[in-house]
């Protein structure tokens, strides 16, 4: 003997949600899309800050080339990372400036004595500079740091690969500083 099956057949709701379900599932995802708005205040340059004039560094120390290289990094880095357009001081709505205070080079670091082999070294450098972020637009200072090092390694005649390195280094931490401002 066979059952028959006399119950009602269910409607097909494919793709769709009934309304007190609607509800349900928007009050449930309501506090989920709360979160999405927030966001972090107190970091980064004033939204007013869209040029920047990098000005040559006061050079205390006896390098020559060392305060063109870096204002042409800062100005290169102020540009690619923090999307700052390059002005003359008159327009600018933020201006870098600063000293290079100390220019220590030529330190051995590692030395080869093999006497199988030809001598080898590793030298150190290190640059130590003073710098600020000023908002001409409110006049404040937005930044700064003062004794600020860095320090590069070079092989024997390579000192400006050591210097690259240095200011590298002083660049990232510059623009490190100007995003956070903590």
């Amino acid at each position: 003997m066979s059952t028959i099956d006399r119950r009602r057949p269910v409607p097909e709701t494919t793709g769709v949600i009934r309304p007190a379900r609607r509800r349900v599932l928007l009050w449930l995802l309501l506090p989920l899309l709360g979160g999405c708005l927030y966001t972090f205040a107190g970091g980064g340059l004033p939204p007013h800050v869209k040029t920047v004039a990098v000005l040559p560094f006061d050079n205390e120390t006896g390098s020559a080339e060392l305060p063109r290289e870096l204002q042409e990094a800062l100005r290169l880095g102020m540009q690619n990372r923090l999307g700052l357009r390059d002005a003359p001081e008159e327009r600018a709505s933020a201006i870098v400036r600063g000293r290079i205070t100390r220019f220590d080079f030529d330190v051995a670091t590692g030395v080869s004595a093999n006497p199988a082999q030809a001598t080898a070294s590793r030298r150190r450098l290190r640059v130590q500079v003073d710098v600020e972020i000023v908002d001409q637009v409110t006049g404040k200072v937005l930044w700064s740091r003062t004794g600020m090092q860095a320090d590069g390694e070079y092989s024997d005649r390579g000192e400006a690969q050591g210097r690259k390195q240095a200011i590298d280094r002083i660049v990232n931490d510059v623009i490190e500083g100007a995003q956070s401002q903590w």
